[in-house]
């Protein structure tokens, strides 16, 4: 039994593996491999380099949400070990999807092994999931009555532009800080007490996805071909709608969903082909290649532990 244990992480970074390369294998199917070879040539060195740096720093970045989680949480832990465990975390859900079972059994089996229980685990996945829609809605809703783009027909909603979609998101928004401020009764289970974020975390948390997703959107807009018609401030507009509709989706990472939103609303002087290609180039750095490093650390991290112990 005690042998059964100690496989069992290594058998849940392969699975993950296992579905990771079958969702990787679901979004590129349909291209052969020269194709998509040939599109990310296409692209100069010098900005798939700074794309490369940009997703690093972006993963960094969302490193920040743990960070507060675990401050909303009082819970103390060296910040390399947070910053260890959301990476991996994030690198696999952002890309896999089912972060609901792969996020949460990630931070289970890193935070818990280093002291963290499981109520206070609990806790930090609550806020977690909870702040990540506070702030999809509070930075779609502002951009969407910034910039209330035409919507793609092909999402078959009722409104023409992203205009009442925003204002709907803001109205959530408004309502849960509407909320936090009136509903002051914690919900106590086990030893841990469930309360609305402070709204300074809240505000913090919102100002953090901002920066997040604006570092995302500019690593895919310097792999997109260079045109004078599409700034980066009008491309972050496109941006969020399509993460927007691919999150909404559910579809693992958005496939498909993201891709297609992005190619409807590209300016006329871009071809599909080169919007396509830079869709894949972005696929490959901001997806793939962290979560081809993340499973290795895992895999590194787990056969590490076999060894000392």
């Amino acid at each position: 039994m005690t042998r059964i244990r100690q496989l069992l992480p290594i058998v849940f970074a392969l699975l993950l593996f296992a579905v990771s390369i079958w969702a990787i294998s679901q979004e590129l199917h349909h291209y052969s491999f020269q194709y998509i070879w040939q599109n990310l040539q296409a692209i100069p060195k010098s900005r798939k380099s700074a794309a490369i740096t940009l997703t690093a720093l972006g993963y960094l970045t969302m490193t920040g949400y743990d960070l507060l989680g675990f401050h909303y949480i009082n819970q103390v832990l060296a910040a390399k070990k947070i910053a260890f465990t959301s990476f991996i975390s994030y690198a696999v859900g952002n890309t896999i999807g089912f972060t609901a079972f792969s996020g949460t059994a990630i931070r289970y089996r890193f935070y818990g092994a280093w002291g963290v229980s499981k109520i206070k685990i609990a806790k930090l996945i609550v806020f977690t999931h909870l702040t990540f829609w506070l702030g999809l809605l509070a930075v779609s809703g502002t951009v969407f009555l910034v910039d209330p783009l035409t919507l793609p027909k092909i999402l078959k909603l009722p409104f023409d532009s992203v205009h009442p979609i925003g204002l709907i998101f803001l109205l959530l928004v408004g309502l849960y800080f509407v909320l936090s401020l009136k509903w002051k009764k914690a919900i106590k289970i086990g030893s841990e007490l469930f309360a609305f974020p402070s709204s300074i975390i809240s505000l913090s948390l919102i100002a953090l996805s901002a920066i997040d997703w604006g570092i995302a959107a500019a690593t895919l807009y310097l792999l997109l071909p260079s045109d004078p018609s599409l700034t980066y401030a009008g491309f972050f507009g496109i941006y969020i709608l399509a993460l927007t509709a691919g999150l909404i989706s559910t579809v693992p990472g958005g496939l498909g969903v993201f891709e297609t939103v992005v190619l409807w609303l590209r300016p006329p002087s871009l071809s599909a082909p080169e919007v396509l290609g830079a869709l894949l180039a972005y696929r490959v750095i901001y997806f793939y290649l962290p979560l081809l490093v993340a499973l290795g650390l895992f895999v590194g991290q787990e056969l590490f532990k076999r060894r000392v112990s």
